[in-house]
Parts: C-alpha cells; sequence; structure tokens
C-alpha cells in the first residue's frame, strides 16, 4: 500500500498574514494539503517587512509549499473570485480583525451558503466575542494581557516579553488542531462548520506553573521568578554560570538529585537536613543556587554537559541562535534544512514538527514571489480565459 500524506486532496485558501495564520496553513502545506495563498496587491504585512533587515526570512520560513495569488477583497469582483474559490475548496483560514471578513461581505455566514461544507478559520487576539474582541492583536499586546509579560524577568526588575512570538505561534497550532478536528467532524456529517481560536486563550494555560504560584499564595499577585520555576516548585532550578557561557539545570525528583550530588562530589549533603526533601529544597533554594553555580562555575558548558549527561542529570548547554540553526540533530531529522531560496538565497528553513508514519517530512518548496501563481490559480483551476485574466489585471483586481 502506498502512504499518503493524510491532507493530501484538501484545498485551502489561505488568507492569512503575519505568523498566526500562516503558521496554521504552513503545517496543513507540510501535511500535504493544498495552500492557496491570496495576498493583497502590496503583500501581506509579513511579505511588505521584508524590506527591513532579515524580515525577509519569517516569511520563507511560513511559506513553503503554498501557492501565491494576488487579490484585491475590497473590490466587488475580488469578492466573487474569492466565492468561486471556496466553492471548489475545503478550508479557509483567516486571521484578520473581527468583523472584517463580514464587512467585506464574505464572512462566514455568506460563504457557507455556498459552500456547506467549508470549515472556516478564524485566528484573531481576543475572540470574535466579549468585550476585548476589537482590542488590537500583535503577539506583544496579547502577551501583555495575556499575563506573560508580568511572569516574564526578574522579581526586582520591570516585566519584559518573551523572546519569541509564543502567542501568534501558539494561535496558530491551536487554530490548526481545531480546523483538523472539523475535518474529521465533516467526514461522519457532510457538513462544514466556523472554528476560531483566541490567541489570548491558545496560551492561557502556558502559564500553569505560575497559576499555581498564585493559588498557593492565597490568590495574591505573585513576584516574577527569573529563570527559577514559574511555580517556585522545583529546585535545583536554574541557569548557571559556566567557565564560558551558562547552563540550565533541573532537577525533578530525587535520582536527579542525588546524581547531581554525586557529581559535584557533595554525597555529604544527602544527609543535610535543609535539602533532605523537595520541599527543603525549595525553600533552601539561594542556597541550592548558590551551592550549584559554585561547582558549574568551574567547568566549560560543553564538558559540564557532557559530564552530567553521563550522570543522568537534566540539563542543556545555553546555546545562541547560530548554534541552534546549526544543530546537528534537527539537521538529521530534516527538521531543519538548508535552501537555495529563489529571492533570498542560501536559508535555513524548517519543515513541520508533525511526523507522519510511512512518509518522509514532505521536500521544501521554497515561497515564491508575490502574484507568481496567478495564472495557476485563476486560469487552470478557476477556468478563466486568458482575456479575463489579462482584463482582471488591467483593473487591479488581480
Amino acid at each position: 500500500m502506498t502512504a499518503n500524506y493524510p491532507l493530501e486532496g484538501v484545498t485551502v485558501v489561505d488568507l492569512g498574514q503575519i505568523y498566526n495564520g500562516p503558521y496554521c496553513t504552513f503545517l496543513m502545506a507540510m501535511a500535504g494539503a493544498r495552500i492557496i495563498k491570496i495576498e493583497a496587491k502590496g503583500g501581506e504585512n509579513l511579505r511588505r517587512r521584508g524590506v527591513v533587515g532579515g524580515a525577509a526570512l519569517p516569511f520563507a520560513m511560513l511559506n513553503s509549499n503554498k501557492t501565491f495569488a494576488t487579490l484585491d477583497l475590497k473590490s466587488a469582483r475580488g469578492c466573487e473570485l474569492l466565492r468561486a474559490m471556496v466553492k471548489k475548496s475545503d478550508v479557509l483560514v483567516e486571521n484578520f480583525k473581527p468583523g472584517a471578513m463580514e464587512r467585506m461581505g464574505v464572512g462566514y455566514a455568506s460563504l457557507r451558503q455556498i459552500n456547506p461544507k467549508l470549515i472556516y478559520g478564524s485566528g484573531s487576539g481576543f475572540g470574535r466575542s466579549g468585550p476585548n474582541k476589537d482590542y488590537p492583536a500583535m503577539d506583544l499586546t496579547v502577551q501583555a494581557m495575556a499575563g506573560i509579560m508580568n511572569v516574564t524577568g526578574f522579581p526586582d526588575r520591570p516585566p519584559v516579553k518573551a523572546g519569541p512570538a509564543l502567542c501568534d505561534f501558539s494561535g496558530g497550532v491551536h487554530l490548526f488542531g481545531a480546523i483538523m478536528a472539523a475535518l474529521y467532524e465533516r467526514e461522519k456529517t457532510g457538513v462544514g462548520r466556523l472554528v476560531e481560536v483566541s490567541m489570548q486563550e491558545a496560551v492561557y494555560a502556558s502559564l500553569a506553573s505560575n497559576l499555581g504560584l498564585h493559588y498557593s499564595m492565597g490568590n495574591t499577585v505573585p513576584p516574577r521568578t527569573g529563570n527559577r520555576h514559574g511555580g517556585l516548585a522545583e529546585a535545583p532550578y536554574n541557569v548557571y554560570p559556566t567557565a564560558d557561557g551558562h547552563i540550565a539545570i533541573i532537577c525533578v525528583n530525587e535520582t536527579h538529585w542525588k546524581s547531581l550530588l554525586a557529581v559535584m562530589q557533595r554525597e555529604d549533603l544527602l544527609i543535610d537536613p535543609r535539602y533532605i526533601d523537595l520541599k527543603g529544597r525549595v525553600a533552601h533554594m539561594d542556597g541550592i543556587d548558590e551551592l550549584v553555580g559554585g561547582f558549574t562555575s568551574r567547568l566549560p558548558k560543553q564538558e559540564l554537559f557532557d559530564l552530567l549527561m553521563r550522570n543522568h542529570v537534566p540539563c542543556s548547554p545555553v546555546r545562541n541562535l547560530d548554534e541552534v540553526v546549526n544543530d546537528k540533530h534537527m539537521h538529521a531529522r530534516r527538521a531543519l534544512e538548508w535552501v537555495e531560496h529563489p529571492m533570498y538565497g542560501r536559508v535555513c528553513l524548517p519543515n513541520s514538527p508533525l511526523r507522519f508514519d510511512g512518509v518522509e517530512p514532505i521536500a521544501i518548496r521554497p515561497s515564491g514571489t508575490l502574484g507568481c501563481d496567478n495564472q495557476e490559480v485563476y486560469g487552470d483551476w478557476l477556468g478563466l480565459p486568458a482575456d479575463e485574466i489579462a482584463g482582471l489585471q488591467a483593473e487591479g483586481v488581480i
């Protein structure tokens, strides 16, 4: 039996922009779906950022294996063409501000009349309903609203944002999951539905440790914990200095703690009443950190990592982005691949983290120029004659 990618035969109209929607559809593309990316004539916002520094790389990362078409949805003819696409599609994905599609006359209520089997996936910052639905929804603003910023950083310093765009990408992953659930349901019912994901709601569960601390403190606001456990419920759990950098170490059970003490040649502390159990170690975590940091600072991070690994102590050197981009493990698994991009040169691009037994990770097809597949979309797929396509271009619809 020939193995297939699970979403082969699924066609998706992708109106996504920046990170949220495009990452959702990237995951679908790398699972075998046909993704038709629709952009305004100036390109979606992430593509337009490409004129600034290295901002072109994120567009390339999130838009592999898609087909690129332009369309002016602010024109009546543009909306007609979108409706024609929806008739032939399984899924539509958008992450515009709530209400934007409805104002153009192409919201879910109207599109489902055209195609009752349509799965309509909507990503937003705060959801399609509720008092906050119209708040600005960039990753930074959602981090601030969701509490992520307040729990990030050190207790004696101002809050800081998390380095990566956690809210956008968590929202995109959850939207992918919601669409998959709806596709499964459609297999049984033959009917599609609207699914939506709020970025704020998508990241709430990631605050579990911090919320545990909040609860244990009688629902008062807990301090920021720096590199310590968000719930202050593990020790050792921190980033420690080495002779040439830093290393992260965590001990989540007694075996780990005993192994670390053996490496440090401090088994005498096994009977120290301050450190005899987790409760005691947490109560004396300042002492734990001083003890562990004093040991780690004497060794280079790679040598220390190798030593701790041999003794089964959970840890990792703190690596910089260049080390991560060139990670031999990630490249061996084809999670990362060096690709000759037609616009950006040699770049390192991610494949999907989702793996399907029986098939290799799908080959990366680099993202294309704005509207490069207009003929394929409007001619080959929608079946418009050449003179009509030329007219659409002349009118500025595409």
